[in-house]
């Protein structure tokens, strides 16, 4: 994690005294490097949109390739490769990119090159609290023909050990000695400034219906194009955040389908339902592997009787693997086209247009009543389970749709989207019970030790009391719930 404030200075600008900001017990000796990179991005700079550096670098401490994606207004995630080959984007990079690129050719756009003087500021034992960089910057737009470069001079102050408060301090003094705080958050921003495209403007809320539900689905397509990237390198719990966006965006178009012209949102659903799919399989596994190494754990077994657990990881890896694949279909980009075209300029009805408040409460009724109609339903069902499975399945649609409706509705459709979530997680608890049962009885048909066989049976003892025990609950969180009071 990258955090780091830059700031412009002009060519007789001193640095100031930064041995006494706060927590700095000296400033190391000043190092300095030439510093040569060369940025990539689409012909359209779709990564500079998003404010997205990809370069490779030579000189310096760090020579290789560098991905930089913003994660908040002074941080940013960086990715690193060795220098490998000097046109050619390392493929573990790429891919991190390719959400937003979406099968556009990634190729040299500018160069930078770079006089940098770096001077340390460390506490009492020497550890580096920050780092401030003095740079003297010529960059070249690779796009034109022009021979001269653009140059400016620039002070980067990069956290280190230090406290957020040091950041603060450290630009204090700089725009007391005269640096002023840039305009653009990369390097890159500042040379190919005008020619960057601009973000969509967000959401416009204008109170009506449709604006809300705008905003909602604005949100969601976020979340999947922050959550792709960490998905794609199964970072912990992305692959589920990714899914429920995706269940989030699928829900609003069925629960707000007065609102949204269908012809135009209904093949989105179903793109949505193959996406979720495609992430529900690595999810599931996912799932099980920790939930029954949770409890091996618990009976302290060592290594004995979990041999099987290794085919799960397998399946794992096997369903990640098809997870990135898909991730780079044609069809998988058409459909974020489509969402983001989606989130910016929705096709509302006539009825998007009326106020917010007295339109939203009738989709979350009715998503509330389809919640208690299943609900009932379980009493006759020849199948309880799957009644079950799907009244968590309409818990979910009634905790989404109240979820979009709290901006506009407030603490009524808040108490509805968390009592609605309660009775989707106690479902969820049995499901996932009754999938980890199915499981365990596959596996003890092959067991190949007494050991494995014994372990496999007080697994599915644990899950079957669980399974259970959610049960229980349900009944008791249902006569604590009522419907939502618009």
């Amino acid at each position: 994690m990258e955090i780091e404030r830059k700031y412009d200075a002009d060519t007789d600008f001193t640095l100031p005294e930064l041995s006494d900001l706060p927590g700095v017990a000296a400033v190391g000796p000043a190092r300095s490097h030439h510093l040569h990179a060369t940025y990539f991005d689409t012909d359209d700079l779709r990564l500079a949109a998003r404010g997205i550096t990809l370069r490779r670098r030579r000189g310096g401490d760090d020579a290789g390739w560098h991905l930089k994606m913003p994660v908040g207004p002074d941080s940013r995630a960086e990715t690193r490769a060795p220098l490998g080959r000097a046109r050619v984007v390392p493929a573990r990079l790429a891919n991190l990119v390719a959400a937003y690129t979406r099968g556009a050719q990634l190729r040299p756009v500018a160069t930078l090159e770079t006089e940098r003087t770096v001077l340390p500021l460390l506490d009492e034992d020497g550890a580096v609290l920050a780092e401030v960089a003095d740079d003297a910057v010529t960059g070249h737009d690779l796009r034109d023909d022009r021979e001269t470069g653009t140059s400016w001079r620039e002070i980067e102050v990069e956290l280190g050990s230090g406290k957020p408060g040091l950041l603060k301090a450290a630009g204090k003094r700089l725009r007391k000695a005269g640096a002023r705080r840039s305009a653009s958050s990369s390097k890159l921003g500042r040379l190919l400034d005008g020619a960057v495209p601009q973000a969509p403007p967000a959401p416009v809320d204008d109170g009506s219906a449709g604006a809300a539900v705008q905003a909602y689905l604005a949100a969601q397509v976020a979340a999947i194009l922050t959550y792709d990237p960490k998905a794609r390198v199964a970072e912990e719990d992305a692959v589920h955040k990714m899914r429920v966006a995706v269940r989030r965006i699928r829900s609003t178009l069925r629960s707000y389908r007065p609102l949204l012209v269908r012809e135009h949102v209904d093949p989105l659903r179903s793109e949505l339902r193959w996406l979720a799919g495609v992430l529900g399989e690595v999810r599931d596994l996912e799932v099980l592997r920790m939930r029954f190494t949770a409890r091996l754990d618990e009976l302290d077994a060592g290594g004995a009787g979990r041999e099987w657990l290794d085919d799960i990881a397998r399946e794992e890896r096997s369903a990640y693997r098809r997870l990135n694949a898909a991730l780079k279909e044609p069809r998988y980009f058409a459909l974020l086209d489509a969402l983001e075209r989606l989130a910016e300029a929705p096709p509302l009805t006539d009825r998007a247009a009326r106020r917010a408040a007295k339109e939203l409460p009738g989709p979350v009724a009715r998503a509330w009543r389809r919640m208690e109609k299943a609900h009932a339903a379980i009493a006759t069902a020849e199948d309880a389970d799957e009644a079950r499975h799907e009244t968590r399945r309409a818990a979910k649609r009634a905790r989404y749709a109240a979820e979009a409706a709290v901006p506009v509705l407030g603490d009524a459709a808040a108490r509805a989207a968390r009592d609605a979530r309660r009775v989707q997680e106690v479902f969820g608890g049995h499901q996932d019970g009754v999938i980890a049962m199915a499981r365990l009885r596959e596996i003890a048909a092959r067991v190949r030790t007494p050991a494995e066989a014994f372990t496999v049976g007080v697994l599915y003892g644990a899950e079957r009391c669980e399974a259970q025990a959610s049960l229980d609950d349900l009944e008791r969180i249902w006569q604590r719930i009522g419907a939502p009071d618009f």
